[in-house]
C-alpha cells in the first residue's frame, strides 16, 4: 500500500508576513501595560481635562436598554428609538462627542471599577444606579458601547427597563464589520499619535482602545485584530446567553436589524411609524462620518501641533549650534 505524502503547509504571502510583523511591533501591543498600572494613573492625571463636564442627575426613568454588541445596528436602533419618542437615547458616540463635554474619563473610571475593582480585593464591583446616572442621567434609553460592555450592571441598576438584545443574523458580515471599524481604528497609527498630542483625543483612544472594546472582546494584550478573529463568535453566544439568563422573558426582545419596526414597536407598545426603518450608514451619521469628524476635530489639529513642535525644536537646535559651537 503506497503511503500518501503529506500536503505541504501553504506559506503566507511575504507582504502578509511583513504586515503581521509590523502589527506585532506596534507599541500599542508590545508595550502593553496593565490598565491598573500606576503609570496609567499618572498619565491620566497628566491628561486630565481642564474643564470636565458636570455630573448628570436622572430626570426621567430609564425605559430601554439595548445591550447588543457593537456593529449590530446600534446607531440605526438609536435613531429608531429617538423617532419613537425616547429622547435622549444614549449611544457610544456620546461617550466622546457629547455636546456637554467629554465623559470618557468617567467611563474609564466605571470600567476600571468593573474589571479591576479599583485595585481593591473582594467583591463590590457592581456599579450602582447613581454612578450610571452621573453620565446617562438625562437618557431614557441606551445602546451601543456602554450598553454592551456594562450590560449586566445596567440590567441590575435599572430593573424596571425593558431590554432589547440586538443582533445580526449574518455572522460573517458582522465579523467583517468589526474588522473594518474596531480593528481598523485599533491599528491606526495616526489616531494613536494624535492621542498623545490632544487631551480629548487621548481620552477617546483611552476609553475605547484600552478599556471598552478590548475588555469586551477579551483583548488582554490590546490586539483587537487577534481578539476578534479568535473570540468574536463565542463572545457573541456567551453574551446572548448571559442576557437571556438575566432578563425575564416578558421583558426581553431578541431583535435583528432585518426585523425592522414591527417587533420592536410591539414590544415597546408604540405605533409603527409610516416610514422605512432608519439605516445609519445610509443617512447622516454612521461610522465613516464619525471617523471624518475625529480627523477634523483631533487628528488634523494634533499633527499641526506636531509640525510646530518639530519646527520649534529645529529652530532651537539651530540657534544652540550657532551660539554654543
Amino acid at each position: 500500500m503506497a503511503s500518501s505524502k503529506p500536503k505541504p503547509t501553504p506559506q503566507p504571502h511575504p507582504l502578509k508576513r511583513l504586515l503581521d510583523t509590523l502589527t506585532d511591533l506596534n507599541p500599542l501591543h508590545c508595550l502593553h501595560l496593565s490598565l491598573h498600572s500606576p503609570i496609567w494613573h499618572f498619565v491620566e492625571r497628566v491628561y486630565a481635562l481642564p474643564s470636565p463636564p458636570p455630573p448628570r442627575v436622572r430626570t426621567q426613568p430609564m425605559q430601554v436598554l439595548c445591550v447588543g454588541l457593537p456593529r449590530t445596528g446600534t446607531e440605526s436602533l438609536q435613531q429608531a428609538l429617538l423617532k419613537l419618542g425616547y429622547n435622549h437615547t444614549y449611544h457610544g458616540w456620546d461617550v466622546v462627542y457629547d455636546p456637554d463635554g467629554c465623559y470618557a474619563p468617567k467611563w474609564v473610571e466605571l470600567a476600571r471599577k468593573k474589571w479591576y475593582n479599583n485595585g481593591q480585593g473582594g467583591g463590590g464591583r457592581r456599579i450602582s444606579r447613581q454612578e450610571f446616572d452621573t453620565v446617562i442621567g438625562h437618557s431614557v434609553a441606551v445602546t451601543d458601547a456602554a450598553a454592551s460592555v456594562f450590560a449586566a450592571d445596567l440590567i441590575a441598576a435599572y430593573p424596571e427597563a425593558k431590554v432589547v438584545l440586538n443582533m445580526r443574523r449574518d455572522i460573517e458580515g458582522w465579523e467583517k464589520s468589526l474588522r473594518n471599524t474596531l480593528v481598523h481604528a485599533n491599528e491606526s497609527w495616526a489616531w494613536w499619535l494624535a492621542s498623545w498630542l490632544d487631551r480629548e483625543c487621548f481620552w477617546s483612544w483611552h476609553v475605547y482602545e484600552r478599556f471598552l472594546w478590548p475588555l469586551l472582546f477579551r483583548a488582554g494584550d490590546g490586539d483587537m485584530k487577534r481578539a476578534i478573529e479568535g473570540n468574536a463568535r463565542w463572545i457573541r453566544q456567551e453574551h446572548a446567553n448571559m442576557i437571556r439568563g438575566l432578563v425575564p422573558k416578558e421583558k426581553l426582545l431578541e431583535w435583528y436589524i432585518e426585523d425592522g419596526w414591527e417587533p420592536l414597536c410591539k414590544f415597546l407598545g408604540k405605533p409603527v411609524p409610516d416610514e422605512p426603518f432608519p439605516h445609519a450608514n445610509a443617512l447622516q451619521g454612521g461610522w465613516k462620518e464619525r471617523e471624518e469628524q475625529a480627523n477634523k476635530r483631533w487628528i488634523e489639529g494634533a499633527f499641526s501641533r506636531l509640525i510646530l513642535i518639530c519646527f520649534g525644536l529645529a529652530v532651537g537646535i539651530a540657534v544652540a549650534r550657532r551660539w554654543l559651537l
